[in-house]
């Protein structure tokens, strides 16, 4: 029996819940709030598409009773709060850092050989707090970032192509955030064919451009964060992990040397599979794309600086 439990039953948590069941990747979904009845209501509302939909996933929600979420191979964290208007970036990480740290122990406590998937902001950041303050090792540690970035790399460059975008690959590594980022364009292929020989380089910069402020368009157009899309990716990243399909995600995890950097936790490439991060997959990069990865460590280490500064960490 697989389970996987989804902390924060809000838009994203919701998303990638609904999403775990209607794929069936696990026998049983949790989903778990501080909100009294919202977890519980989206439940009952998402087992009511059950034989609409043709899924046998159990949904289950529950008002922060951690003792629902025992034995679960996954617990996807979503909670937290976004920036609010006059708060500064310091407040954001103190409060989301109480929040996933709190949720992070607690869910330990009653599944405490869980792989660990981190979707709140800033991610790179709670990721690496969630690996410092739980002391697990580190193929248990996983931020969804890459897995989010690179979908949105592939929709840029099929519409760019006119083609599907089912039939491109293509890469995001870096940090998590609209000026840190990394598309690989030198890596993007359509059917094998390097995209570099499909589009002219004003055009690749177009979707590179495009991908790394789409969260900031989308919260444009919406008036608040996406959804679908950042919890199909975190449903994506649990799904190979719980049929252990050794598929190569780029998420954020530790580094230990590995693209000259150590101690932070980053996007790039992996292999997710039954133990978390079954390994990690060195691109060789041109010195562009070094001095831009470096660049973006350096603003990722800058975050995780806060931490310290208010005695998280």
């Amino acid at each position: 029996m697989s389970k996987v439990t989804v902390v924060g039953a809000g838009n994203v948590g919701a998303t990638c819940a609904n999403v775990l069941a209607f794929n069936e990747v696990a026998d049983e979904v949790v989903m778990l709030d501080v909100k009294e009845n919202v977890s519980e209501g989206k439940a009952m509302d998402m087992m009511q598409t059950a034989q609409l939909l043709d899924f046998d996933t159990t949904i289950t929600g529950c008002t922060n009773d951690y003792a629902k979420t025992a034995n679960s191979d996954v617990v996807i964290i979503t909670s937290g709060i976004p920036r609010k208007p006059g708060m500064t970036r310091e407040e954001l990480i103190g409060v989301n850092a109480g929040i996933v740290k709190n949720v992070a122990q607690s869910a330990l406590a009653y599944s405490p050989d869980a792989i660990i998937v981190v979707i709140s902001n800033p991610m790179d950041t709670m990721t690496y707090l969630a690996l410092n303050a739980l002391g697990l090792p580190k193929n248990r540690i996983i931020g969804m970032g890459g897995a989010l970035d690179s979908s949105r790399f592939k929709y840029y460059l099929s519409q760019a192509l006119g083609c599907n975008a089912n039939e491109v690959e293509g890469m995001v590594i870096g940090g998590h955030g609209d000026t840190t980022m990394i598309p690989l364009t030198r890596f993007a292929t359509y059917k094998g064919i390097p995209v570099s020989q499909l589009l002219s380089e004003e055009k690749l910069e177009e979707v590179v451009k495009a991908t790394m402020v789409g969260g900031a368009t989308l919260t444009g157009l919406l008036g608040t964060s996406a959804w679908y899309a950042p919890g199909a990716a975190g449903a994506l990243v649990a799904e190979s992990i719980i049929h252990n399909q050794k598929k190569m995600i780029p998420c954020s995890v530790a580094l230990e040397g590995e693209y000259g950097e150590s101690d932070i936790c980053i996007g790039v490439p992996v292999v997710l599979g039954k133990n978390g991060i079954e390994e990690i997959i060195r691109l060789e990069l041109n010195g562009e794309e070094k001095a831009l990865f470096a660049k973006s460590a350096a603003a990722v280490r800058a975050t995780n600086v806060v931490l310290k500064e208010i005695n998280v960490l």
